[in-house]
C-alpha cells in the first residue's frame, strides 16, 4: 500500500466509510493518510476525477454535492 495514489487511498477511504461524502467529509477522511495535508480543493478534484472515471457518482442534493459509490459491476 506504500506505492497507493492519493486518490486510490481517498477511494478506499470512501469504501470503507460506506455512505455518501461530501468534499469536507472526504477531506476528513484524508486525515490519517500519507497526504493529511490535502486540502479541501485538491479533495474537490479528486473526487470530481473519482466521478468521471466512474468510481462514484454525484449527486447535488440541497445545493450541496454529494458523491455515492457508483455500482461496480464488472469494472
Amino acid at each position: 500500500m506504500a506505492d497507493q495514489t492519493r486518490r486510490a487511498h481517498l477511494l478506499a477511504a470512501i469504501r470503507q466509510h460506506g455512505r455518501p461524502v461530501t468534499t469536507q467529509l472526504a477531506a476528513q477522511l484524508m486525515t490519517d493518510s500519507t497526504w493529511p495535508t490535502s486540502g479541501r480543493n485538491t479533495t474537490r478534484k479528486d473526487l470530481r476525477a473519482l466521478a468521471r472515471d466512474g468510481h462514484l457518482a454525484a449527486v447535488d442534493i440541497n445545493s450541496r454535492r454529494q458523491y455515492h459509490l457508483a455500482p461496480q459491476g464488472d469494472q
